[in-house]
């Protein structure tokens, strides 16, 4: 199987709704992640890193910030004259009624799309899901196997997520049976949502589905199929975190102040992409303190950091100390301000003086360029 007839397909806001408080004014495929990068970032790089040349991001609402961040996707190479990036937004001529409400009336709205596509296969993402995946050797797998399906799975505890798939497996990789739902207590082996099959195959499942009225892409679609599809499971054993709330986010951020996680996510063979921007280094200044944290450019230091990942732009005054916590784009942090476990999102400004105190378990949110 050659990458370059494969089609990516990206759905940005799947799980929009388990991380309410950073997807209200954006997808989740554009929440910021890592000090520099937004969550599309690794589903687009996991894609291009492989030789996929044509993706199709499926936005639903919200989608704004998005576009601003993948512009025509030139930081993926994936502006080009043939195939590339395409931004597939939620009304076309086709769709009389607008938009969708589940995976499956996703993909039949884009079916025109799909078909045209010269793609002989086809592999689906989700924006929730942070990792970075060697799909040449998923490809491999799919090929060896004899696969109809293959999906990326994890083994562990399976997240707390509505339709999430979880399955049990036989000889060869074989799915045998499967259930929906997460949050069990006991390990199990979890869905990542990462799909590939022949695009035909996808084009006949999902107009069956829709013609008999089905809406859940897991249930109806993959756990109906169990029996009579050769569904196989792909396990990626690095660096996988599923994201299914806002102390999920937290703790995945956190991780990466870890040298050793950071690395496992972030690997030279297969690096992670995202729009460039041309900024200053950091300036600390005199008297300033920064221990274990992840500073990005632009960031001006004259108080303390420590333990905390701050993204380009923020600014934290003489006296302000911030801990633990996740400082978004163009934020300011005013003088003698105490911050820890906060999770403070872009252009919100906080007033000299002000402490705001969470924990680890229940880091505090504040909301976009909100003033304290």
């Amino acid at each position: 199987m050659r990458a370059n007839n494969v089609l990516g397909l990206v759905f940005s806001n799947a799980y929009d709704a388990a991380l309410p408080e950073l997807t209200n004014l954006r997808t989740m495929g554009s929440v910021p992640f890592g000090g520099r990068y937004r969550l599309i970032d690794f589903a687009l790089s996991n894609m291009v890193n492989c030789g996929i040349a044509k993706v199709g991001i499926i936005t639903k609402s919200n989608y704004q910030s998005l576009m601003d961040h993948v512009g025509s996707g030139k930081p993926w190479d994936l502006s080009r004259k043939n195939d590339g990036m395409f931004i597939l937004p939620p009304f076309s001529s086709n769709e009389s009624a607008g938009m969708y409400d589940n995976r499956i009336e996703a993909l039949k709205g884009k079916m025109r799309f799909i078909v045209r596509s010269r793609e002989e296969y086809i592999i689906l993402c989700d924006c929730n899901v942070i990792c970075n995946l060697d799909f040449n050797e998923l490809f491999k797998e799919h090929s060896k196997s004899g696969a109809d399906i293959t999906i990326a799975y994890r083994h562990g505890k399976a997240p707390d997520l509505p339709d999430l798939l979880s399955f049990s497996t036989g000889d060869g990789g074989r799915i045998t049976e499967a259930v929906t739902g997460g949050g069990q207590d006991c390990e199990a082996d979890y869905s990542l949502n990462i799909y590939l099959m022949r695009k035909s195959l996808l084009e006949r499942l999902i107009n069956e589905a829709a013609g008999m009225h089905m809406d859940n892409f897991e249930r109806d679609i993959i756990q109906r199929n169990i029996e009579t599809l050769k569904i196989h499971g792909f396990e990626e054993k690095g660096f996988v975190r599923v994201l299914n709330g806002l102390k999920s986010y937290y703790d995945a951020n956190m991780e990466l102040l870890d040298t050793a996680k950071r690395n496992m996510l972030f690997s030279k063979k297969r690096p992670v992409l995202t729009k460039l921007r041309d900024e200053m280094p950091v300036i600390y200044g005199l008297g300033s303190k920064a221990k274990n944290s992840l500073i990005a450019d632009g960031c001006i230091i004259d108080g303390e950091v420590e333990n905390s990942i701050l993204f380009r732009g923020a600014r934290v005054r003489k006296g302000a100390s911030v801990k633990n916590s996740i400082i978004m784009q163009g934020t300011y942090i005013g003088e003698n301000v105490r911050l820890d476990s906060v999770v403070i999102d872009k252009s919100t400004v906080i007033k000299p003086g002000k402490s705001l105190c969470g924990d680890e378990n229940y880091p505090v949110y504040i909301g976009k360029e909100i003033i304290i």
